[in-house]
């Protein structure tokens, strides 16, 4: 089930993956998106399996970064699949009941993500952040204005979520311009209340 307020998870070792994780649970966060890049497969599959069971007792959707194989052995949700990752068609032969989430940067994309069948877009950056090493162009609002409007309405009953670097005061301007949602990070982790900041970030998207 889509969720507008999604969370991609920071973090350097298994246990700022897992604090940071269960922060977000306990603060009401109900889609996490498990993104571990710089470490040993091996610890960061043990660390998802851990993640997992986070979710599963938060009754959380659970989504996979980039690695459908891992979705599969832990029986996660889904997976978030970026441009030069694996296919959304070999990820859909693998997870056929699952949701697929595709990344996207310019309207070709947006168009080739259509063409896929994603279950959600996940369009950005927004702007510059500190989250993701190796970052696309920056859209800003006029750019996610123009990929929208060249959009037709049914190509819009897609979900299309921000991304990158969005701040609170950002989030009614995308609602908007018509964004479906928002995926963020580092704006719960810095949020002095999570919980009332959440609550807050859905009740634009309702």
């Amino acid at each position: 089930m889509f969720n507008p307020i999604q969370y991609i998870s920071q973090g350097d070792t298994p246990q700022e993956q897992l604090y940071h994780i269960e922060s977000v649970l306990d603060a009401g966060q109900r889609w996490i998106q498990f993104r571990f890049k710089d470490t040993l497969t091996s610890i960061r599959w043990k660390t998802a399996e851990q993640v997992k069971l986070l979710c599963d007792s938060y009754h959380a959707t659970l989504l996979i970064n980039d690695d459908p194989d891992l979705a599969l052995a832990i029986d996660a949700d889904g997976v978030h699949l970026g441009l030069q990752d694996r296919s959304i068609a070999e990820a859909r032969a693998l997870l056929p009941h699952k949701i697929i989430g595709g990344t996207a940067n310019t309207l070709a994309d947006v168009k080739q993500r259509l063409d896929e069948s994603c279950d959600y877009i996940g369009l950005g950056p927004l702007r510059y952040t500190l989250t993701k090493k190796k970052l696309s162009p920056l859209l800003g609002f006029e750019g996610y204005q123009q990929l929208l409007t060249a959009l037709t309405p049914e190509e819009k009953q897609i979900p299309i979520v921000a991304i990158g670097g969005i701040t609170l005061t950002d989030v009614p301007v995308l609602q908007k311009i018509g964004l479906s949602g928002i995926a963020v990070s580092s704006l719960l982790h810095q949020a002095q209340s999570p919980q009332q900041l959440i609550q807050q970030l859905n009740t634009y998207f309702l």
